[in-house]
């Protein structure tokens, strides 16, 4: 049994089938990839994974609980971080500033903005950001505002704030969108790195197959809305029904 473990699930929006019968098995400590072409499902299942969206049916378990309605921050409060399509980041405010407010969410369990000037002053907060910064490589950023940061180091900021408030999985949705290919190269390198380093486990949605066949040790290929085909990288790159998913015609 895996980490996480998606039964039965179907989700069914007026006429249309998002979701059929989707069963997904995540091993603990492993990168798992969920690929498949536009409309597939891969997003209305990412919602559901993190409870935003209620199946129809299914079950969604992370380590023995249910995560199926359950608010954004119970679901932090299990040890599950999602990082969004666009990071999602203070733009006003400094890179060491933004560390800091998971930091301090992590320890106090809640965060009001209106309390921001107390947070900036707990040295315990600006040690453990510090120390996040250097782990991201980006502690000589850390005067920057963070919308002065190029895409691939906003995302690297998105990942070191989740990753400060020590999640056990981390959920990736298509992490390398809009970055040039050196900045996706630096992103593959620094989630190999998270991997290899931390105890946690990694579920990723990606179109870019560069990404997946890099990180993955197993992959779900999703096509109108239901599983088409679960295996290791290897014998997935040549599956003729993938390519023919991907392609639309026989292979």
């Amino acid at each position: 049994m895996g980490i996480l473990e998606v039964k039965g699930v179907n989700k069914r929006f007026g006429g249309l089938q998002a979701l059929g019968d989707v069963n997904l098995s995540v091993k603990e400590n492993s990168v798992h990839a969920i690929i498949g072409p536009n409309g597939a499902g891969k997003s209305t299942l990412l919602n559901v994974l993190v409870g935003k969206l209620i199946p129809d049916t299914g079950s969604v378990m992370f380590d023995g609980q249910s995560v199926l309605g359950r608010a954004p921050y119970e679901i932090n409060q299990m040890g599950i971080s999602r990082v969004f399509q666009t990071p999602e980041i203070f733009g006003d405010l400094t890179v060491m500033e933004n560390m800091m407010i998971p930091c301090f969410a992590k320890r106090d369990g809640a965060f009001e903005m209106n309390a921001i000037s107390s947070v900036f002053s707990q040295k315990d907060i600006v040690e453990k950001a510090e120390h996040m910064l250097t782990d991201m490589n980006m502690a000589d950023k850390r005067h920057m505002h963070a919308a002065a940061l190029s895409r691939g180091d906003k995302r690297r900021l998105e990942i070191g704030m989740c990753l400060s408030q020590e999640p056990r999985l981390l959920l990736l949705d298509e992490p390398t969108a809009g970055m040039a290919r050196a900045d996706t190269n630096n992103t593959i390198d620094l989630l190999k790195q998270i991997s290899d380093e931390r105890d946690i486990t990694i579920a990723i949605i990606e179109h870019d197959m560069h990404v997946v066949f890099s990180l993955a040790d197993r992959i779900t290929v999703l096509a109108q809305g239901r599983p088409l085909v679960e295996d290791d990288p290897q014998n997935i790159r040549g599956n003729p029904k993938v390519r023919e998913a991907y392609l639309g015609e026989s292979a």
